[in-house]
């Protein structure tokens, strides 16, 4: 492995080179089908290596409808702005409608999250895991001893300190923050504790955005505290029934609160959330706010140093899973902004989970889209990889954000992993 310094067969030192900060993503066939659904309540589904071009189409329908909606505002700009997308999604359908009429119903998708590290066995002398057989440890290649396995279905014990900073700020465009960041401790029976970490991006409006990211923030967390405290969940598919369970409390608070009040009618919001338990990391995710996993000595099976954890469920995410789109102009698309998938939009919600090892020098990082709108991944990594204090890497962040346009509110929640020698 390109992170490995000794040969896990025969613990001999391995040469060390310098790790790349950007590296191809892979195409992961054993991905779960991503699903969603639309405002004109049809279902979206993506496999892990094809997308039905019938349910793109759907997608982009949706989109048009939702921008409808912007031709009889009462502001000019509103009504330009709408005409110009109504456009270019019509585009869309057309060449989408082209290849279903010469027979095409499936396109390959070529971008997919990449395969993150699966190490079954923990050293003994250092905890870093290593795949099964291995003899001897990649990292400080100690002799390795029969080890139980951990993986999913179990929860690790090896000890981690965990060092959390959450920033949220307005952009130099927006007039208010509808960005919400969380980030606390979650007591456990037996002076156990887990550490909750989430960032959620409002939309409806100034006033309705702005309390749907706060609701669903405090409904998620409460219920997440409440649960865990009584009986915290032995397992990592427990853990993320467990988050599913909360977000879709938050759904359901959301979508009955917008109906209630014809001023938030069509209120909604991204959530994504990090619950870090034991060396387990657990991750729930609705919309466009994202999830990275950062390590220097790489946190993917090719070595990479930077991951993303969680897929966008918006339009132009599905443009670049089928290579029409590159990440690159995917920043700064006119439709970046329509997600198929949201909190409270609907009175039920699928949440895509997914659980993960942590290690020793992992950082993991949630933002909103105010952030990658204007930082790529890789710079993502350069910089929150790159500074010793994670109070100033977040603060580098938005003021790399806001420096490029800050057309949106910018939010950053950062975890530093270590080995608690305490």
């Amino acid at each position: 492995m390109p992170r490995s310094r000794f040969c896990p067969t025969c613990g001999q030192a391995l040469p060390q080179a310098a790790l790349p900060f950007s590296a191809a993503p892979l195409l992961d066939v054993s991905d779960p089908p991503v699903e969603g659904v639309l405002t004109n309540g049809k279902r979206f589904h993506v496999s892990s290596d094809a997308l039905d071009l019938r349910e793109l189409l759907h997608v982009v329908e949706s989109s048009v409808q939702w921008w409808q909606r912007g031709l009889t505002s009462s502001n000019a700009v509103t009504r330009e702005q709408a005409a110009r997308a109504i456009d270019d999604l019509s585009q869309i359908m057309h060449s989408l409608s082209q290849q279903l009429a010469q027979g095409r119903t499936t396109i390959r998708v070529t971008r997919r999250l990449p395969v993150l590290r699966a190490f079954d066995v923990a050293c003994p002398s250092c905890g870093c895991g290593n795949r099964a057989g291995a003899r001897f440890c990649q990292r400080c290649g100690a002799l390795l001893q029969a080890a139980p396995r951990y993986g999913v279905g179990s929860v690790q014990s090896r000890l981690l300190s965990f060092q959390i900073v959450a920033r949220t700020d307005t952009g130099r465009v927006r007039q208010q923050n509808q960005d919400a960041v969380y980030a606390g401790e979650i007591d456990l029976p037996g002076q156990k504790k887990a550490y909750l970490c989430l960032v959620a991006d409002g939309m409806g409006g100034a006033a309705a955005g702005e309390y749907a990211s706060r609701l669903a923030a405090d409904v998620s967390r409460t219920y997440l505290e409440r649960e865990s405290a009584s009986h915290p969940p032995p397992t990592d598919d427990a853990w993320q029934t467990l988050l599913r369970d909360a977000v879709r409390a938050a759904n359901r608070r959301i979508y009955d609160a917008a109906h209630a009040d014809s001023a938030r009618r069509g209120m909604g919001t991204t959530l994504t959330i990090a619950l870090l338990v034991g060396d387990r990391l657990h991750i729930a995710s609705v919309g466009d706010s994202r999830a990275y996993l950062l390590n220097l000595h790489g946190v993917t099976d090719d070595g990479a140093p930077s991951a993303q954890l969680t897929s966008d469920h918006s339009l132009v995410a599905r443009l670049v899973d089928i290579g029409q789109l590159t990440p690159e102009q995917a920043r700064t698309h006119p439709q970046r902004n329509i997600l198929y998938r949201s909190i409270g939009t609907d009175p039920s919600v699928d949440v895509d989970t997914r659980s993960e090892a942590l290690e020793p020098g992992d950082i993991v990082l949630l933002c909103s889209d105010g952030l990658v709108n204007h930082v790529s991944d890789e710079e993502i990594a350069q910089i929150a990889l790159g500074e010793s204090d994670l109070e100033r890497a977040a603060t580098r962040l938005i003021s790399l954000a806001n420096e490029r346009g800050g057309r949106d509110n910018i939010s950053v929640v950062m975890v530093r992993v270590a080995s608690d020698t305490g």
